[in-house]
């Protein structure tokens, strides 16, 4: 359907000379004329503006007037015209290619061996010029100053098209396309124009090419390959093609494919606009903003061209562009849902991100547990009825059957026909995963937040009741998760699949138990609503219904090969052991963990001898038996690892292996298996987080470190890890010890679940393996034929956990090729620490030899003031009798400077006494 994607504004009206160029220079006109004159024509200053905010070097969307004549511009009339912006040059083909000036337009070269001239192409990145006369090609180069031949070749015949085409030519000679090798001359030949209209080569921004043929313009690469899918077809052959993003503007030779405008001749590209001339007028051609024509496609119900319009708005519109898109493919599902086109609709309802309530809201027979955190939806448009062909058994039983009197019935009977059921399914199952994965991480948080608080016992409670109606109202994300299983499960039972219904209550799901409940029941899909039972943790409402059927099968053998006694003692095995784990763990003895796990285990082993059977085994298939296997294997510490190795398949269960290698010690097996057998490296670095967080508190941090190193080094030496992985298994399937218990004697590990008394696993003490030596060094060479280093990954590692490798021997162990710049995340904050580390001991170390220096200066000045001396001569006199000092035993006072006799100082000791003493007996 036709829209406004530009708009005609008539630029130049009643030129006096006819017309035969026209060229765009920034906001002014470039006219040249049948007489050979330049004609320059600016905006009219008078007249007011209707284009956007102004742009200088943009045309403005005004009537333009003449500015000023150049006067004998050429001699003969002008062909084409072309500004050359980088280079500030006018190029112009007339008899001859000739250069000018702008923006005075002052000719400064010519080109003579262009006299004759009629096509030509200018690369203005290379700054190359190629252009043909009569049956030759020549290729010219500007060199800053001037133009220099670089090369001239032959071609069969007149070039009619030419342009480059990347570093070659393409040419339009007679009715075919060639392309010309710029090196050598070679021609290849591409396909024929056609009948009737000439060769017409249009180069793309994106270095392909348009070629003409008929009314069709094919796209190409510069080889001259067809590009798939790349067709553009006009009413008639066009004379003339521009582009610009996301059209292509056809000329001709009576209209202009976008506006019809007669009688136009010359058509050119502008910066923002396309140049139209006729004899007499130009015309300018406005984009009509993309926000208006996406407007009106959607309205006109040109969805798809709506959604490729919307992709081209800027980036600085990134959420009005989202908020489009996101409201017409709403509108466009809706058009699909009413024209029969369901799987299609439901694609557009995907993409649109609406809630899935909205889209439910087109199925009234679909009922919805009712919320109060989900918001109704708006109300949806009126819908046509729509083909009810091929509904199914159970979809006429459920679903009350139309009459011809009740309208509404039929309506509504149609709408839930099978087709529409079946692209909801699809619609659910896509919407699911994202959904119920957030359900689940608000219910984790909530549990991780009640243990934090005071109520711990209850988050244990919670924590092992599964019930989802026990979840606080509040929770949007389970509600949503709630609505969407319900659906889901509704769905498929009205669309006649139960095993596909009860494939859904067997994993983790959020359905309504009183809705669900009633619809089972009414639809006697018994197997479906016992999981329904097991999945909420109603065991009491399950058994109930086991008895009830086990009585039934008695009295009328409805269902004896279903359900019989067996069944309740099936139901009872393992879930007892599995309430008392997630009470106390302590409570279950390790025989008793160990018969647990083997249950799952059994169970697992069965479900992979089918699937290998099959050969249908995936590595990545996760049921819910093998999920609470590898949660059990995880969370359990009474098994016997060594013993369940036993029975593992050496080609399969990898991350079983992985965590039974982990828990024996053998941590280069585990790692090797996360990252060679199942290719997930996070595994592998969240294996060695979590053996480093547990063990950080009891080892030494440098050996806690050890294991990111093996991990390293497995990164570093693909081949070898993995023949060491490959030997231990061998070995231990090869074991003596084992030989009696092959992977595929999955009856055997059944029998031995199924005892009464249980008992110990057989072998379980004569196998041991020892533990890993993560101190091992890898050779950096790799093998012969084997795959290369994981560099990506040794990088990710080094960058994300360098605080706990030991930096030396990491740097030891890499390649020497690496380069040094990639080792910036991991060296950058590495020696920072360590620059900061050996800053803090120098400053320890400072002050602890102040510590110590500050006693020693005390002992100093003491040994200083000890070893003072006192010269005596013949002339030292004692300070209290005045005699000479002479060979008599002296004293000195504190001062070192007052000598007395020592007989002279001891009896003024003793008179000091006297004193002191009959003073006191005054008192």
């Amino acid at each position: 359907m036709v829209h406004g994607a530009y708009d005609s504004f008539e630029l130049i009206n009643n030129c006096p000379t006819k017309i035969d160029a026209v060229e765009s220079y920034g906001s002014k006109l470039l006219v040249g004329c049948s007489d050979g004159s330049l004609r320059i024509y600016g905006p009219d200053s008078s007249i007011a503006d209707q284009s956007p905010p102004f742009d200088s070097l943009a045309l403005r969307k005004k009537p333009y007037a003449l500015e000023r004549t150049v006067a004998w511009f050429s001699k003969k009339a002008l062909l084409s015209m072309k500004v050359l912006e980088s280079r500030g040059l006018l190029l112009s083909l007339s008899e001859s290619i000739a250069f000018h000036r702008l923006p005075n337009f002052e000719t400064i070269v010519v080109i003579a061996k262009a006299k004759g001239a009629n096509v030509y192409s200018w690369d203005d990145r290379r700054g190359f010029l190629c252009f043909a006369r009569q049956k030759r090609v020549s290729i010219f180069r500007h060199d800053g100053r001037g133009f220099l031949e670089v090369k001239e070749f032959g071609v069969p015949d007149t070039v009619k098209s030419i342009s480059w085409s990347g570093e070659n030519i393409c040419v339009g000679v007679r009715k075919d396309y060639m392309i010309l090798n710029a090196t050598n001359g070679a021609l290849s030949e591409v396909f024929s124009s056609g009948k009737i209209a000439p060769p017409l080569v249009v180069p793309l921004p994106s270095g392909e090419l348009i070629l003409g043929k008929e009314n069709i313009g094919v796209l190409v690469d510069q080889n001259g390959k067809l590009v798939q899918a790349g067709r553009i077809c006009w009413s008639e052959a066009p004379i003339a093609v521009v582009i610009q993003k996301p059209y292509a503007i056809a000329l001709s030779p009576r209209r202009v494919e976008i506006r019809v405008l007669h009688d136009a001749c010359h058509l050119i590209k502008s910066n923002n606009a396309i140049v139209v001339a006729s004899n007499n007028s130009v015309y300018g051609l406005f984009p009509v903003p993309l926000g208006a024509q996406i407007v009106q496609l959607t309205a006109s119900g040109e969805f798809e061209e709506a959604l490729t319009l919307c992709k081209l708005l800027p980036p600085k519109d990134a959420d009005l562009r989202a908020a489009r898109e996101r409201l017409i493919h709403t509108r466009y599902a809706h058009y699909l849902f009413e024209n029969g086109c369901y799987e299609e609709a439901m694609e557009h309802f995907l993409a649109s991100q609406v809630d899935i309530t909205y889209v439910l809201s087109l199925y009234p027979s679909i009922v919805l547990p009712k919320t109060t955190t989900i918001p109704k939806p708006e109300k949806l448009m009126d819908l046509s009825p729509d083909d009810s062909s091929g509904l199914s058994d159970d979809l006429e039983t459920l679903l009350p059957q139309p009459s011809e009197s009740d309208e509404n019935a039929a309506f509504e009977f149609k709408k839930t026909s099978h087709n529409t059921l079946m692209a909801l399914i699809k619609y659910l199952q896509k919407k699911g995963y994202n959904i119920v994965e957030k359900a689940a991480a608000e219910g984790m948080e909530e549990v991780v937040l009640d243990a934090i608080g005071d109520n711990f016992t209850s988050a244990r409670s919670k924590k092992s009741n599964k019930r989802h109606d026990n979840v606080p109202i509040n929770s949007a994300a389970r509600d949503m998760a709630a609505i969407l299983d319900t659906a889901l499960l509704q769905a498929l039972l009205l669309t006649g699949q139960p095993s596909a219904a009860l494939e859904l209550l067997n994993g983790l799901n959020y359905c309504d138990v009183k809705i669900c409940e009633e619809l089972l029941q009414n639809g006697n899909h018994y197997a479906a609503l016992l999981e329904l039972y097991k999945s909420n943790s109603m065991h009491r409402e399950s058994l109930r219904l086991l008895h009830q059927l086990v009585e039934e099968s008695k009295r009328n053998q409805s269902h004896a090969g279903e359900f019989g006694p067996e069944a309740i003692v099936e139901y009872l095995k393992g879930r007892y052991l599995e309430l008392m784990l997630a009470m106390n763990e302590n409570r279950i003895s390790a025989n008793l963990q160990n018969e647990m796990v083997q249950i799952s285990l059994s169970e697992v082993l069965e479900w992979y001898s089918e699937l290998s059977a099959q050969q249908m085994w995936d590595e990545k298939a996760y049921s819910p038996t093998r999920k609470k296997l590898l949660s059990a294997l995880e969370s359990i510490s009474g098994y016997n690892p060594e013993a369940l190795l036993e029975h593992l398949p050496p080609d399969a269960l990898f991350e079983e292996h992985a965590i039974l290698f982990g828990k024996m010690n053998q941590h280069e097996l585990a790692l090797s298996l996360y990252v060679h057998k199942l290719h997930v490296p996070e595994l592998a670095l969240a294996y060695c987080d979590r053996v480093y967080d547990s063990a950080v508190h009891r080892l030494p941090v440098k050996s806690c470190g050890n294991l990111y190193l093996t991990l390293l080094q497995i990164y570093l030496n693909p081949p070898k890890t993995t023949k060491y992985f490959e030997n231990s298994i061998m070995n231990l399937a090869s074991s003596p010890n084992t030989s009696t218990q092959k992977v595929s004697s999955v009856a055997s590990l059944k029998s031995k679940v199924g005892r009464k008394k249980i008992a110990s696993i057989e072998g379980a003490e004569d196998m041991r393996i020892g533990p890993s030596n993560t101190d091992t060094t890898i050779e950096e060479s790799s093998e012969e034929g084997g795959s290369t280093v994981m560099f990506d990954q040794v990088l990710d590692l080094l960058s994300r956990r360098w605080d706990r490798i030991n930096g030396a021997y990491a740097l030891k162990i890499l390649p020497r090729e690496t380069k040094l710049q990639n080792l910036l995340p991991f060296l950058g904050p590495l020696v920072k620490k360590s620059s900061e580390a050996y800053r803090n001991s120098s400053v320890i170390k400072s002050l602890r030899q102040t510590e110590n220096l500050q006693p020693k200066q005390v002992k100093d000045e003491l040994y200083n003031q000890r070893k003072a001396t006192v010269k005596i001569s013949r002339d030292s006199t004692c300070s209290l009798c005045d005699k000479k000092i002479g060979t008599s035993v002296f004293a000195i006072y504190p001062n070192g400077k007052t000598l007395v006799h020592f007989v002279c100082f001891r009896d003024s000791q003793n008179k000091k006494g006297v004193t002191r003493g009959s003073l006191l007996k005054k008192r």
